[in-house]
């Protein structure tokens, strides 16, 4: 029996194949490699999706949260406020540019940032709270704390919605991912600061190209952190069908609901109220999660783990101080959490092939 694999990014290609070779072919003769006219126009049409005024295209994800991080102002002796459970990018960012990572666990039921758990870290440094839109869904952003500005990671959730706000659109600042994975993919790295606010937009272009209002003039230390032209028609592409995509994740992820109902040893992904998800992942949880994964890898199902360690626990933030057991919940969901197959292209048979094999694995 075919394998099921995690994302088909094959699949998704198909549908575009024809848009992308014709805009690369006029990329290439164009030969505009670098800050083509393409770029330019994906950064208005994904404005206009997340229903703000300003997107500024940069090279990866990590880059669009640093450079957020930046254009807020945050430095030395700052202090942002993260989830512990996210991925490594998160609070590499903020390292790189020079703050502190301070760390608050997550909800039991969602997995998003714990609110009571960031109003209880946030202090006098605290320069920037960066909630993460985790799997596809928006965090709680109205109930953090007033007065500090808000970076959203928008990186799994772009064309989620919370109380009919667009993600990207909720906080102060946001940051995206178009790593290939993502709903909207590039054909390699990619990424976007979106914002409301021009002097923020303003402040990220600066930074992006070198600290360059116009060529050979640097009014500061900059960045080569520009989003390729290439990578622009792709987005541009895409970015046309993501609706229907994400349409049909929801489809797909209320299947997933339907075969798991009644289903013991699994718990189901709980959606937050006001939220619309898109559902770049579709997570459950379960005990003995390694075991059951390796079953499921054994029988053909690309199921996969998101993410295994707390930030807290990586080797890289060990220097923060955090014994384990400092956020118990973020331990515990590392411990239980299996993304299953979830693609916009994924049929009823496969889904229902998942479900059966994770049942004989339970």
């Amino acid at each position: 029996m075919p394998g099921i694999p995690l994302v088909d990014l094959a699949a998704q290609h198909d549908q575009v194949a024809d848009e992308v070779a014709a805009g690369w072919a006029e990329v290439l003769k164009a030969t505009a490699f670098v800050g083509g006219p393409q770029v330019a126009a994906f950064e208005a049409e994904f404005a206009e999706f997340c229903g703000v005024g300003h997107c500024v295209g940069v090279a990866n994800g990590t880059d669009a949260l640093e450079l957020a991080l930046r254009a807020l102002g945050v430095g030395p002796r700052d202090e942002c406020v993260l989830p512990a459970n996210t991925f490594i990018a998160t609070a590499e960012a903020v390292a790189r540019a020079g703050a502190r990572v301070v760390l608050a666990d997550c909800d039991a039921e969602t997995g998003l940032i714990d609110v009571d758990a960031v109003h209880a870290v946030t202090g006098p440094r605290t320069r920037a709270i960066v909630p993460v839109h985790l799997y596809g869904q928006t965090a709680p952003v109205e109930a953090l704390p007033a007065g500090v500005p808000i970076l959203e990671d928008a990186a799994q959730a772009q064309g989620a919605r919370r109380d009919g706000v667009a993600a990207g659109g909720l906080g102060t600042i946001a940051a995206t991912s178009f790593y290939p994975g993502k709903n909207l993919g590039a054909y390699g790295d990619a990424g976007a600061v979106v914002t409301r606010n021009r002097e923020l937009a303003g402040k990220v272009r600066l930074l992006r190209e070198h600290g360059s209002p116009r060529k050979y003039e640097h009014t500061e230390l900059g960045f080569n952190s520009r989003l390729d032209t290439l990578q622009a028609v792709v987005l541009s592409a895409k970015l046309r069908r993501l609706a229907d995509w994400n349409a049909a994740r929801r489809v797909a992820a209320a299947r997933y609901d339907a075969l798991l109902s009644g289903l013991p040893g699994v718990r189901r992904p709980v959606v937050l109220p006001g939220n619309e998800p898109v559902w770049h992942l579709y997570v459950v949880r379960v005990d003995e999660r390694d075991r059951v994964l390796e079953q499921l890898r054994a029988e053909g199902i690309g199921a996969g783990i998101h993410y295994p360690t707390p930030v807290h626990l990586t080797g890289a933030f060990a220097h923060l101080g955090y014994p384990r057991g400092a956020f118990p919940l973020a331990e515990k969901m590392a411990d239980e959490i299996l993304s299953l197959p979830l693609f916009p292209e994924i049929t009823a048979a496969q889904q229902e092939r998942v479900v059966d094999v994770l049942a004989e694995a339970i």
